[in-house]
């Protein structure tokens, strides 16, 4: 009997087969998360490169073995950022805590790799509340962390794709520091929000006021006229997880 073109691997992988892929890509989470009655997501964006203080402790102890000065300083500044790691773990586990009792329950989302990835998902894993990855196939950094819940682990080819899925269901998002993929991912949001493309109400959470501070330099903007006064109320900018974690509730 002949091949049936949608089990002909060969096509399904070519260029001309690409909007079936794509519309997978759309499909298959759609039909696992109302399996699970998923409709609210709280997102957590961060970087990848961020450890755990256990595993941060570790390359310190193994750099100071090897008396190389710059193989120390590297260890000591991953100890000292491996606070986001932490404080992300806390900071789910008590929205994950809170979701438990809510009716209409929300569930932590993240991109599904390490860093502070992992942190957010292991955070709804210790509060026993099911999480998300949307993970995504890069040469580097990314694979599933084991936190997530065995059933709500995407793997996603297109970015665009991964990025719906971030913002379909999302009704809070909250970022840490990371390099050009969390950056990307905060300006798309708040792009989306300044243009009323997202019209819900979305509480946005940037972790990090020296970071974010030095990253995303608002006053620069306002100096040159490319934003507006009230865009710098599109979000909360913090260093503690009682603020955020009070800001998100009570809007949620």
């Amino acid at each position: 009997m002949q091949q049936k073109s949608w089990e002909n691997a060969d096509f399904i992988t070519s260029k001309e087969a690409r909007p079936l892929r794509v519309l997978a890509e759309l499909l298959e989470p759609q039909k696992k998360l109302a399996e699970h009655n998923i409709n609210n997501t709280i997102v957590f964006f961060g970087s990848a490169r961020i450890p755990s203080k256990e595993a941060a402790q570790k390359e310190l102890n193994e750099a100071q073995k090897s008396n190389n000065q710059e193989l120390i300083a590297k260890a000591q500044h991953r100890l000292e950022i491996s606070k986001y790691y932490e404080l992300a773990v806390e900071l789910s586990k008590m929205l994950s805590l809170w979701a438990k009792n809510i009716k209409e329950s929300y569930y932590i989302c993240t991109g599904g790799g390490p860093g502070i990835m992992e942190a957010a998902n292991k955070g709804a894993y210790l509060a026993n509340h099911p999480t998300i990855g949307l993970n995504i196939n890069i040469p580097f950094e990314q694979g599933a962390n084991k936190y997530i819940t065995k059933d709500l682990i995407f793997n996603f080819n297109y970015f665009f794709m991964r990025k719906f899925w971030f913002t379909y269901l999302a009704k809070a998002i909250v970022i840490f520091p990371g390099g050009f993929g969390t950056i990307d991912e905060m300006s798309e949001i708040l792009t989306l929000i300044q243009t009323k493309k997202i019209q819900k109400k979305l509480p946005i959470v940037l972790f990090g006021t020296d970071f974010f501070k030095q990253t995303l330099n608002l006053e620069i903007m306002l100096k040159y006229g490319l934003i507006s006064p009230s865009d710098k109320n599109l979000f909360l900018l913090t260093d503690s997880i009682e603020e955020a974690y009070n800001y998100i509730i009570t809007q949620l």
